[in-house]
């Protein structure tokens, strides 16, 4: 896992926040299929935002999900967000 400045942190948001997310963490939870999508996107664009619905949270806190989402696809959380969150994964060359 990388580490991120503050720079490359304000340029991701500033990049992600007008998008909308492309990831959606539904009723399901975090699937193998949702953690494939996930690094599929991240080893395309580098940098994915994703929602979670209040269904899929239940009484777990977005940022639990979100670290452990970044845990298992080996990216770095960039931002919390309400729901929202932003992962960022540095591209292999």
């Amino acid at each position: 896992m990388s580490k991120l400045t503050t720079g490359m942190k304000r340029r991701i948001k500033r990049k992600l926040s007008g998008e909308n997310p492309t990831i959606w963490v539904g009723k399901n939870g975090i699937s193998e299929q949702l953690l494939k999508e996930i690094e599929k996107q991240l080893e395309k664009n580098e940098m994915v935002k994703v929602k979670i619905l209040k269904s899929a949270l239940g009484k777990t806190e977005a940022k639990h999900v979100a670290l452990s989402i970044a845990g298992q696809t080996t990216s770095s959380l960039v931002e919390v967000r309400g729901h929202t969150f932003m992962l960022y994964k540095r591209r292999k060359k």
